[in-house]
């Protein structure tokens, strides 16, 4: 066996400059200095291996893992190159490897402190809670001097459930300090209140109360305090401390609405008694009576009353928005349209206000101070025309709103608020034209309005990202991306589009994507879907840098939270969005295997597409050409030492602007690589009924049986009435009724137990179960189209069995509870059955004699 040679003193010197070149980032320096020592001892291994995680670095991995086995063979006993190894291994998101790199590394040389804190950081990424404790113990008995090693070990106890060892040690590194720590320190001040949230999060709030008090002066987190304060004394079921302690905190913050929640609590009243309404009101309106700019306290009590004192209090409220002229008055109401009554109520009020010009009524209310959306103050409007105004906008947005919709007068409404505002660079009541157009299915006026909305004030990003967002809902996907462009870096490499991937602007990457994907695009979106999912990713690995900056910092509260908040990082929305987009995708191309050839549209011609894609191939690479040609002028403009380096690490060119190799070879195997977003959909989401019903559509093709029928008993849970529950329950059946393969006896008796014996009934047919559910549900649009769905698969070559399912579809359109979402999905329906031209053709015809407006009931 090799072993590590000395190098003489030169070299050594080189050395060092290699390892300081990695750790400042100059990999030019460090891989010329590295080639300095290699040509005297070509077989140094830990040249080698430091070599290695520099190309690493410079996105060269296979070269570096290449050459840093290559100094393991040369260097098998030296710890720098197995813990280089471990680094080859963490940047490939290799977590086991990396593992067992570092701790043979450890067994070479235990007293390396860097090779531990980096095992550490890898266990506590990896959740390895037991790990971490013992070798944060290791580096706290070797430097039992500082304060980071104690607190790293109690997070690992409090994380690994052990929470009277985590406030045992930091207990005990307290009895160690010799003098008190200053009062300005702010680790140590941290490093208290830390200790008090292990206190709680026992459940001992009577010792956490007493710990707070005797902290709360020395406190630099003031306000931390006084709410933790708070909590215990509610929770020890002290009241009229508590009372004392929130009304502290509201004399701080009156617009805190959980303050107002932990009053109520001490004050033992209960919204849902009736028989403390009063009470509660008064309440309220001690607390209004102190500042009139405060809102909250005004607004709240419409969340309790009802019947008369509702109707009197809202006309109140209203009125005394309205005359300060609050364009966020609705969207502060409209939560309480959950309730018809006071919806019903909300709408006579203001309707009522049409005639009324807002005058003398209430005007106590209205004498104080006014904040800066007040447009009487700001404009030349003179109070009645911000009364009208104000009252027209709200009822625009009233009849917009899916509770209440009427979207002839909400056109009439905002109309009216357009040519009452005075002001040309105001966008917000052109947005909401913009916002009723979408609603009516318009999105080619509602991109256009938007758009309109945009350019009265060029300089605001917000309208900007809005403006992109219908044009992406427009499939104006180009324009979408230049519209971004004009707040994206100019000289970044891609344009926009590759900005916006760098700055990770999930949401536009999301919408971009499930626009292409209603153009049938699947190439495109899926490569948007995959980039999100690369975002997540990205995410996760971002933790690495707070392991050990976190501690370094003193943030400790902050960070145990982010390491909550990243084991349910999937739970994210737009991670949600993408994947279930994502899935559908791998879904259609297992059952079209053909489309994954030349990223063939569905139901689209090939060569029309073919040239489609061609022309955007073409258009995207000089783009990109034009965008790397300005990064490097502009580098060269520098002129400064670091302009090299900065090219280097310059991220590539993207080699498949158009995402043909993606779905290429991810399109071999799609159920594969669809789990890898399913996974942690069911595992952070089970009551995402979208998540299941997607579940089910993966482990059914790949037969898995019992994960199948997991999901569906779990939709049925969540929705048993849910139109995909019909459906899947009885494509289960008829998948088990097709598979000639025996199943295993445990697998049969789970599904004799849970399915057969309470879902199927095998006393009637298929066809006849799926008749008797299109019966009972023809005036939903979206069982019909679950119905039709499985009428095509029980009969896929019988024309009449089209025929039949067309017109059950056609039907739906004229039901009065179809909405244009399940028409545009009827739409989506007919095309996948492929039947005949003209009954979609009708079904059009139909559908937008209806929904005359609606550009989105294109045939595409």
């Amino acid at each position: 066996m090799a072993t590590n040679q000395q190098l003489p003193s030169k070299e050594q010197t080189l050395f060092r400059h290699v390892v300081q070149s990695y750790e400042s980032k100059q990999y030019k320096k460090g891989i010329k200095s590295a080639d300095q020592i290699l040509k005297k001892h070509p077989n140094h291994g830990e040249t080698q291996a430091m070599k290695a995680l520099i190309m690493s670095s410079q996105n060269k991995s296979e070269e570096a893992f290449e050459l840093c086995k290559v100094a393991l063979k040369n260097a098998m006993k030296s710890q720098v190159c197995w813990h280089v190894y471990g680094l080859l291994y963490r940047g490939q998101r290799n977590y086991e490897e990396a593992l067992k790199a570092y701790r043979f590394a450890l067994r070479l040389d235990p007293d390396s402190s860097q090779i531990q804190r980096d095992l550490a950081m890898l266990q506590v990424q990896m959740r390895d809670y037991a790990g971490y404790v013992q070798t944060r113990r290791t580096i706290l008995q070797a430097r039992p001097s500082s304060r980071q090693n104690w607190t790293a070990l109690a997070i690992g106890l409090q994380l690994s459930g052990d929470l009277e060892g985590a406030e045992d040690v930091l207990h005990r590194f307290e009895e160690t300090l010799r003098e008190p720590p200053n009062r300005k320190d702010i680790e140590h001040a941290e490093a208290v209140l830390y200790q008090n949230t292990i206190i709680a999060e026992r459940g001992d709030y009577e010792r956490a109360l007493e710990h707070v008090n005797s902290v709360l002066k020395a406190a630099l987190d003031k306000t931390a305090v006084m709410e933790m304060q708070a909590e215990y004394l509610l929770k020890l079921d002290r009241k009229e401390d508590a009372v004392k302690a929130y009304t502290k905190l509201l004399k701080r913050n009156a617009e805190r609405r959980d303050y107002y929640d932990g009053l109520e609590k001490a004050s033992s009243l209960d919204r849902s008694k009736s028989e403390d309404h009063e009470k509660l009101g008064q309440l309220y309106h001690g607390w209004a009576e102190q500042s009139q700019r405060s809102d909250a306290p005004r607004r709240i009590p419409l969340d309790f009353k009802s019947g008369g004192a509702f109707r009197e209090h809202a006309d109140k409220y209203l009125r005394r928005m309205f005359k300060k002229g609050v364009p966020s008055t609705f969207a502060n109401m409209k939560q309480l349209y959950a309730d018809q009554a006071k919806k019903e109520t909300i709408c006579e009020l203001v309707e009522s206000y049409l005639s009324d010009g807002g005058a003398e009524k209430h005007e106590s209310e209205t004498n104080g101070p006014t904040n800066g959306s007040n447009p009487s103050k700001n404009s030349k409007m003179d109070p009645a025309t911000t009364w009208q105004l104000s009252v027209n906008y709200f009822l625009a947005q009233h009849y917009d709103y899916h509770l209440s919709r009427n979207l002839s007068k909400a056109r009439k409404y905002i109309d009216r608020a357009i040519e009452l505002n005075p002001s040309k660079t105001d966008y917000t009541y052109h947005m909401t034209r913009a916002r009723i157009h979408k609603h009516a299915g318009n999105v080619v006026e509602a991109s256009k309005a938007m758009n309109e909305a945009r350019e009265m004030d060029l300089k605001d990003r917000y309208i900007n990202t809005k403006c992109a967002k219908y044009q992406l809902r427009n499939h104006q996907n180009t324009d979408a991306v230049n519209t971004m462009g004009l707040f994206t870096r100019k000289e970044a490499v891609g344009g926009p589009l590759g900005d916006l991937v760098d700055m990770q602007c999930v949401w536009f990457i999301t919408e971009d994507g499930e626009s292409y994907l209603r153009q049938n695009d699947l190439a495109l979106a899926l490569k948007r879907f995959k980039t999100v999912y690369d975002i997540f990713v990205a995410w996760e690995e971002d933790q690495f840098d707070f392991h050990s900056f976190s501690l370094r910092k003193g943030m400790i509260r902050t960070y145990v939270d982010m390491i909550r908040w990243e084991d349910r990082l999937r739970e994210h929305p737009f991670f949600t969005r993408a994947a279930l987009s994502a899935i559908r995708i791998y879904c259609l191309l297992f059952d079209r295997p053909a489309l994954v050839e030349g990223g063939a549209k569905p139901n689209g011609s090939s060569a029309e597409n073919a040239a489609e894609k061609k022309k955007a191939a073409k258009k995207a690479k000089k783009d990109a050409e034009k965008a790397e040609a300005e990064k490097k002028l502009a580098l060269a403009k520098k002129a400064n030492p670091k302009a090299a380096d900065e090219e280097e690490t310059a991220k590539k060119e993207d080699k498949d602007p158009m995402g043909l190799e993606l779905l290429k070879s991810t399109g071999e195997k799609p159920l594969e690589e669809a789990m890898k977003y399913l996974t942690p959909l069911l595992e952070l989401s089970p009551n995402n009924i979208e998540g299941q019903i997607a579940g089910f559509e993966v482990f059914i093709r790949r037969r898995k049986y019992l994960p199948a029928l997991k999901c569906l008993l779990a939709t049925r849970r969540l929705a048993p009435d849910h139109p995909q529950a019909h459906y899947q329950s009885l494509r289960f059946r008829r998948a088990l009724e097709e598979d000639k393969t025996p199943l295993d006896p445990h697998v049969s008796a789970v599904i004799q137990e849970n399915f057969i014996s309470q879902i199927a009934d095998p006393e009637k047919s298929l066809e006849t179960l799926n008749e008797e559910f299109l019966f009972a549900h023809w005036h939903s649009a979206r069982h019909v189209q679950a119905g039709v769905r499985l009428l095509e698969l029980l009969h896929p070559e019988l024309e009449p069995a089209k025929g039949k399912a067309t017109n059950h579809l056609q039907q739906t359109v004229g039901e009065k509870g179809t909405t244009i979402e399940d028409a545009v999905e009827g739409l989506r329906v007919l095309r996948e059955l492929e039947g005949s031209r003209e009954g979609r053709v009708e079904y059009l015809r139909i559908a937008r004699e209806r929904w005359p407006e609606a550009s989105v009931l294109r045939d595409l």
